[in-house]
């Protein structure tokens, strides 16, 4: 084992490039992820850009509907798989330790290992483009247009195979979570003391252990139909398609608020921040969240009331959904018993905050609306559920996901905000997002198709089209703005340890944090630690409280960098690259794997310092 341990040599710091790949840093990980996934919603919206533009008009030419099938498969499964999850991580990783007084998270190498599946199912994925052979089923994918009669080239079993990579990524990230808030978390904070953040993270991590293995029997299943002559989703031969929308909303449900609750618990740290007091009923935000969680698995075939499963089934899942917007109207109330009375600072988080409680509102009442299964066939498959999403997963989950970048901003990189443009870039995404799917209701009310790529001009879609595509327009330049404010802010002013005068933990350390983040472990005294602290100080007449002091970092064991994740994510994403071409590819990707995990095995958990003996 010496032998393979000593092929490559051991770094024992971080510097450059290779610093960055061999990292287990749980902060800097935070920032790789979220590089990648802003990366990927660049293309993600490019994608829906080609979109707009062949429905701004009727009988459109621009993109025949082979293209536009790959356009919006891609769009969906880029922003559901590879944005909106991996923008999450991003703040789970940097902020998640540091929010419960921790030096690391639990398992560092195994944290590395989930970025580095991510992104190489993500160019996995991208490789359909470089083939032309693109996916085009849609994100869902439904049987039995799956199968190989409808769909003859690879581009489906690039999308099976890159979220089989994607899956095994977001649960090995989700049980690294899990441990480590159920066991690190500093003395003295209790589960009824942790942020709502941390919670709402929790949650989501139990549903990512859950969800996934059931998409992976899916996605497994459809592999084999395809390749190697099995029968799960083909009728002629005893398959059942149902099966396949069974297996796939049984874990699209649960997904659905694995996208949102990362963005109810920003929410819930930034709106007592920027109100000047406490979250509003905490224990029932808290328990709202642990309820969406659990009746999250209890819905699924409100996705499926027009296939046939009958009255008593479509009843009971009716009256499942309907109960379900109860948890989530508790923290809607909570969110504004916090602002009633608040001295409330307009700062760009807040204005992103109040925006995704806003939008978020206006995404449930239309989910509402086709929660009853009557209305809902009316409804299936128009442009009216377009919007829902798009108000859901949009003006919710992505404006929650900008409100952390802006909260989180100055922690991570140690400079301020610019506001000037991190406002313009919310009122432009705010207007460009309504503007694009508010016209969608109507569309869908007055009977447009979802998925389809043209339209006669005397059906009289063709000036509600328009609109949604000027709209498109000015989300394209509120992202562009969001370059322009994130490029300003990092030459902006230096940031204190504490520019909010916020009361989670992270805050009182220096800004960056170290690479320790803690000098001594903080003891917890109840709910909102640091604006204890702050109060105590305050009524002792110390006036304001400095960021911990640092100390030697050779004096702190922290684990060193490895190149073993990045090893074995590399054979792991062969092994899926061999089944699209050649088995050949799949054994080498299989050793390469299988030496990783050796390796792996026999790492030490940090290498000794040439100065400091066994210290580091």
């Amino acid at each position: 084992m010496a032998a393979i341990t000593a092929v490559i040599p051991r770094p024992t710091s971080y510097a450059g490039i290779w610093g960055w790949m061999t990292t287990v840093d749980h902060k800097r990980i935070g920032v790789l992820y979220g590089m990648s996934a802003l990366t990927l919603m660049l293309i993600a919206g490019i994608e829906a850009g080609v979109i707009r533009m062949q429905l701004a008009t009727p009988d459109s030419g621009i993109i025949g509907g082979d293209r536009f099938n790959q356009m919006f498969t891609m769009h969906a499964t880029v922003m559901v798989f590879m944005v909106i999850m991996p923008l999450s991580a991003s703040f789970f990783n940097f902020v998640i330790p540091l929010a419960i007084g921790a030096r690391d998270v639990a398992f560092p190498r195994l944290n590395a290992l989930s970025y580095w599946l991510f992104l190489f199912g993500a160019i996995l994925f991208h490789i359909s483009f470089l083939v032309d052979e693109v996916p085009d089923a849609g994100w869902f994918s439904y049987a039995n247009l799956t199968e190989k009669p409808f769909s003859v080239n690879r581009g489906l079993d690039f999308w099976s195979l890159s979220l089989l990579v994607l899956g095994t990524s977001s649960v090995a990230a989700a049980l690294n979570f899990v441990v480590t808030i159920i066991n690190l978390r500093a003395p003295g904070m209790s589960l009824m003391r942790m942020p709502v953040f941390v919670w709402m993270t929790l949650i989501t991590s139990i549903l990512l252990v859950l969800a996934f293995p059931v998409i992976t029997v899916g996605l497994i299943e459809l592999t084999m139909d395809r390749n190697y002559g099995t029968n799960f989703f083909v009728p002629s031969a005893g398959g059942d398609p149902i099966l396949w929308q069974h297996l796939f909303w049984v874990f699209g449900h649960p997904e659905v608020y694995i996208l949102i609750l990362p963005a109810m618990g920003i929410v819930s740290e930034v709106l007592p921040t920027f109100s000047k007091k406490p979250l509003f009923g905490y224990p029932f935000v808290v328990f709202s969240g642990i309820v969406l969680g659990m009746m999250g698995w209890a819905v699924w075939s409100h996705h499926m009331f027009t296939v046939g499963l009958g009255p008593i089934t479509n009843s009971v899942f009716t009256i499942t959904t309907m109960l379900i917007a109860v948890p989530t109207g508790v923290k809607i109330f909570n969110w504004i018993g916090t602002l009633w009375g608040g001295s409330i600072e307009f700062k760009t988080p807040m204005l992103f905050a109040l925006g995704f409680v806003s939008l978020f509102i206006i995404g449930g009442l239309s989910g509402v609306s086709h929660a009853v299964s009557p209305s809902d066939f009316q409804q299936q498959d128009t442009y009216y559920i377009v919007a829902h999403l798009h108000y859901v997963l949009f003006g919710g989950s992505i404006f929650g996901l900008f409100s952390g970048i802006y909260y989180w901003f100055p922690k991570i990189t140690g400079r301020m905000v610019n506001e000037t443009w991190g406002k313009i870039n919310f009122w432009l995404l705010f207007i460009g997002m309504n503007v694009t799917f508010f016209p969608m209701h109507m569309l869908g009310m007055n009977g447009m198709p979802r998925r389809i790529y043209t339209y006669a001009e005397e059906f009289g879609w063709g000036d509600m089209n328009m609109i949604a595509s000027l709209g498109y327009i000015i989300i394209f330049l509120g992202m562009l703005a969001f370059v322009v404010a994130m490029l300003k802010s990092l030459r902006g002013e230096r940031a204190g340890h504490d520019p909010w005068d916020a009361p989670g933990l992270e805050w009182s350390i220096s800004s960056p944090p170290p690479a320790y983040n803690f000098a001594e472990i903080p003891k917890v005294d109840g709910l909102d630690q640091y604006w204890i602290v702050k109060a105590r100080a305050k009524a002792a007449g110390q006036g304001d409280v400095p960021a911990e002091a640092h100390v030697d970092p050779r004096t702190i064991h922290m684990p060193s960098p490895s190149y073993w994740p990045i090893w074995i994510a590399a054979g792991t994403t062969l092994i899926a690259g061999g089944i699209l071409s050649h088995f050949a590819l799949s054994f080498v990707g299989g050793i390469f794997a299988f030496i990783g995990i050796i390796g792996w095995s026999n790492e030490p958990p940090a290498a000794p310092d040439p100065h400091h003996g066994s210290q580091h």
